[in-house]
């Protein structure tokens, strides 16, 4: 099984402010502690095995979004730049795009991520 493969889109580097690099420093590090987790918990594994480490992987990438995202109003209601928020809550939206660009894993990921909606129970209410 090929290992996953993650990196800093452009976009996001492109979107920092041009400081020190500490922000993108900071980015590249965690998505290089990302995948390196990754990679380690699905050795060897198979492809729906694998699925569930990585949609594991992904809910925890959409609560930081999530969080991030939250950040932007409340820093714009205090007059601070959001930009950092942005930067880092497009990099884990971006990281959850690359990891569904891994074709192996397509079909398997999908597959854990409906199981995981349907176990958790959809109401018509939801739609």
């Amino acid at each position: 099984m090929p290992e996953i493969e993650l990196g800093v889109p452009r976009g996001v580097i492109e979107s920092l402010p041009e400081e020190d690099g500490t922000a993108e420093r900071d980015m590249r590090h965690a998505i290089t502690g990302i995948q390196s987790r990754l990679n380690e918990e699905i050795d060897g594994g198979d492809p729906a095995a694998a699925a569930e480490v990585v949609a594991d992987a992904i809910e925890r990438m959409e609560t930081q979004a999530s969080t991030y995202h939250e950040f932007v109003p409340e820093l714009r209601a205090w007059g601070q730049s959001p930009i950092y928020a942005i930067a880092w809550r497009n990099l884990y939206v971006e990281l959850i795009g690359q990891l569904y660009e891994h074709e192996w894993l397509v079909d398997e990921l999908d597959r854990e991520r409906n199981f995981r909606l349907v176990d958790d129970g959809i109401r018509l209410s939801d739609l």
